[in-house]
């Protein structure tokens, strides 16, 4: 028996050539299944990666799908603010829903629990999703470095409510003091451990509101004591010497007090327990402890397997997971090296960002099995807060200190805004007391 032809015209249907007639047979096209793009955490990264994906991504291309444990986004560079009182706690804050596009990303308020990324699974407390391709931005952690008692007795700018948290708790002993017979100044005292960025920043706005709690709550100033301590041998590390002088010389103009190389060693409900020297220490009695001496990853890091220090993970170039080619990291989680300093770059804001940016032009790539691309972070400089209208730093290459240095880094905020969600976030949520 000879064999019949078979011709293939286009994919929508076959024309078959049998003796003389000619049979039509219409085939449905085989539907493409879009890939998932599964993004964890809306914070800098996080939500970076998600707003440039809807912007270069079609509705049919992919499947996004961003899931955060609130249904808002904080601006976690913004949280010494709110734990000072100097900014509302609702002002750091604003909701997803404001620069997502519907269409294209699927938001999904759950908690993460568990990371699969050998079975390409991620469980939530909304259900357990599946990935063609995976971003972690769960943030950051504090970091305790195994320090007795600070996980209980100590307050830690860790998100929103932790600011607001703090920011009670210290109007609480201010109004305590004022109405008790007999005073206990300890309540008064305030020690910030770490004087680092955050803790630097924290101070700066401390020195702002102090005293206006004291003019609230009837408190003579002479009675509030602000103490910073901390383990290493300098104040911001890493900054220029002359900029932290100046930084130094601000704050304690402010009423703030600094114990240098002092590490703590415990800390309890009356206060912290520091080491003085070899085999000397000191018990001060505080009513306010504040911790900002170290951040690491998110612990669900430490889980997956995956190869971390501290819950952080030293990425590839391209920001994808060591060994696993559809798994990236970004943000507080992702570590990388500067190669020039020969030190990690610092887990910033302006960092991931742009590591977001990158990540999601990165997955569009493979999605086109186009080849990857290096992330070079594109450092504009670094510029610490002291307060409403002080601040120190380097931009563009230039040291600044004051008023100029403050605006530049209002600029740097309302600009990060504006990345995420326009002229309308930047106008409803910027900073522009400058004018």
């Amino acid at each position: 028996m000879r064999k019949k032809k078979c011709t293939v015209l286009d994919c929508r249907g076959l024309v078959i050539f049998a003796s003389r007639h000619i049979i039509q047979v219409k085939v449905e096209p085989i539907a493409v299944k879009r890939p998932t793009i599964l993004v964890l955490g809306a914070g800098y990264g996080g939500l970076s990666t998600v707003v440039n994906l809807q912007k270069s991504l079609g509705t049919d291309e992919a499947e996004v799908i961003l899931v955060n444990k609130n249904d808002y986004h904080y601006e976690s560079t913004w949280l010494h603010e709110a734990a000072a009182g100097t900014l509302s706690p609702e002002q750091v804050r604003y909701d997803i829903s404001r620069v997502i596009k519907k269409d294209k990303v699927t938001f999904v308020k759950a908690e993460v629990r568990s990371i699969d990324v050998n079975g390409k699974t991620v469980g939530t407390t909304a259900g357990d999703f599946t990935y063609d391709y995976l971003v972690i931005a769960l943030g950051f952690e504090g970091e305790t470095f195994g320090i007795p008692g600070l996980d209980k007795y100590a307050l830690s700018i860790a998100n929103v409510n932790a600011a607001r948290q703090i920011r009670e708790h210290i109007e609480y002993q201010f109004a305590t003091w004022s109405t008790e017979d007999v005073k206990a100044d300890s309540r008064l005292t305030i020690i910030v451990g770490g004087a680092g960025f955050t803790g630097i920043e924290f101070l700066g706005e401390l020195g702002d509101r102090i005293p206006k709690l004291c003019e609230e709550f009837d408190v003579p100033a002479d009675k509030v004591k602000v103490l910073c301590v901390e383990a290493a041998p300098m104040v911001l590390p890493g900054f220029d010497p002359e900029l932290v002088d100046y930084a130094v010389r601000q704050l304690k103009s402010k009423g703030i007090e600094f114990s240098i190389g002092t590490p703590v060693v415990e800390a309890t409900p009356e206060g912290v327990k520091l080491k003085k020297g070899e085999d000397e220490f000191e018990f001060i009695e505080a009513g306010t402890v504040v911790w900002a001496a170290g951040v690491r990853g998110n612990r669900l890091i430490e889980e997956t397997g995956i190869e971390n220090m501290r819950a952080r993970v030293k990425v590839d170039k391209d920001l994808r997971a060591p060994g696993y080619s559809d798994v990236f990291i970004v943000g507080d989680c992702a570590l990388m090296i500067n190669e020039e300093a020969n030190r990690p770059y610092p887990p910033t804001a302006q960092i991931a960002m742009q590591q977001g940016d990158m990540c999601a032009n990165n997955i569009i790539a493979l999605m086109k099995q186009q080849p990857t691309s290096p992330f070079v972070p594109d450092l504009k400089g670094s510029i610490a807060s002291l307060g409403s209208s002080d601040a120190i730093g380097v931009a563009f290459g230039k040291k600044m200190t004051g008023a100029k240095a403050s605006f530049m880094k209002k600029m740097v905020d309302n600009r990060a805004l504006y990345l995420i969600g326009g002229a309308p976030l930047t106008i409803k949520k910027g900073k522009f007391d400058f004018l």
